[in-house]
């Protein structure tokens, strides 16, 4: 079954933490660079496009500023963040041109994601590159990004590329071996787990929450990214890469790593855009007609069903959807902004152009642009 679904792929995003990318002492491992982009090479002469999402900036930023503690302010990591990144970037560069191939690089914040202009723009982009047989190298712009903006880390960031570059398979690249029954770390006789045909709650409870001195994500972040991959109809391979001839093997469809594949129907891209690339603005609570209306009847939100709006938000802006027990259970856009939808709630639809003096239409939210979680 692996090989046939990776007989498809076309277009794959590979994903690179830290841990991968340097060496013990915190600096960038350009034996394991030179590796990594020779197996590129070799998926490139097999027809496969690839898109590398690359963490190791601030990793290689602290290794050439001489600091070996854990960076705390912010300012301190964008100075890490501005100065390795060019380093990182001429480690790709240096060692994809013996196979004569050049790279391009892309930074992005969750703001150029969160436009649907600058998403598409990006999208864009990348099919140009591709189509000069460019290597894009994605990572996000760490020299200027803020909590309010910040992806969270680029396991997220890389579920989110396989949607903007219409990608086929997410591979993770990470320290260890695949997904395993408990962390492999502390319990030596916990098992690989090679496939996972849907991710449960007992496996996002298993994955835990651990990161390192050199990044910001553990394997919660990877099961995550690929629960979102996931819903775009896209399968996630994770792998060691610390292993030799892992990428090209994985490719090929040997039975390495845990493959995570896509569970239920997948959701068209722009979907998959309000709910994982938007950040929510507010929070619309509605009584349980309007959510059972909403979940088993595919309607739109009318504000006949709404007891209560949270937050600031414009009209169009992405908004959390819940039930009266506080649970979410979708995200829209909303026709009103919150001043409009806080004197909207309960009334008709056909009320909505007396209260307001004008009406843009009879729904908070419509279907087409509601995503059920």
């Amino acid at each position: 079954m692996r090989k046939e679904l990776l007989k498809s792929v076309k277009r794959v995003v590979i994903k690179i933490g830290s841990r991968v990318l340097t060496n013990s002492a915190g600096a960038l491992d350009m034996a394991v660079i030179g590796r990594i982009c020779n197996e590129i090479a070799v998926l490139r002469r097999q027809g496969l496009e690839v898109v590398v999402v690359s963490s190791g900036a601030i990793a290689a930023g602290k290794s050439e500023l001489g600091l070996t503690d854990k960076l705390r302010t912010i300012p301190h990591k964008q100075a890490a963040a501005a100065v390795g990144q060019t380093r990182l970037m001429q480690a790709y560069e240096r060692s994809l041109a013996p196979n004569n191939l050049k790279a391009a690089q892309l930074l992005l914040t969750s703001e150029d994601l969160g436009s649907r202009q600058r998403f598409l723009n990006a999208r864009a982009t990348l099919d140009a590159l591709l189509g000069f047989g460019i290597i894009p190298i994605i990572n996000e712009n760490d020299t200027v990004v803020v909590d309010e903006i910040k992806f969270g880390d680029n396991d997220n960031l890389s579920a989110l590329v396989t949607n903007v570059a219409e990608a086929h398979l997410l591979l993770i690249l990470t320290d260890i071996e695949g997904f395993y029954s408990a962390d492999p770390h502390i319990h030596p006789d916990a098992t690989l787990i090679p496939l996972i045909k849907g991710i449960t709650r007992e496996i996002e409870r298993a994955a835990g929450g651990s990161g390192s001195t050199v990044g910001t994500g553990g394997m919660a972040t990877k099961v995550a990214a690929a629960k979102k991959a996931g819903k775009n109809g896209v399968a996630t391979l994770m792998v060691s890469g610390k292993l030799s001839g892992i990428i090209v093997a994985a490719l090929n469809g040997e039975e390495v790593g845990t493959l995570f594949l896509p569970s239920g129907i997948g959701i068209n891209r722009r979907k998959h855009w309000i709910a994982y690339t938007l950040k929510p603005s507010g929070r619309i609570t509605v009584d349980e007609g309007a959510r059972n209306a909403l979940m088993k009847k595919g309607k739109s939100l009318l504000p006949s069903g709404v007891v209560q709006v949270e937050g600031r938000f414009e009209r169009g802006a992405c908004v959390r959807l819940s039930g009266l027990d506080g649970v979410e259970f979708a995200r829209g856009l909303s026709d009103y902004s919150s001043a409009e939808s806080v004197r909207l709630v309960g009334c008709k639809s056909s009320e909505i152009e007396g209260i307001l003096g004008y009406h843009y239409g009879d729904v908070l939210v419509h279907r087409d642009n509601l995503v059920l979680l």
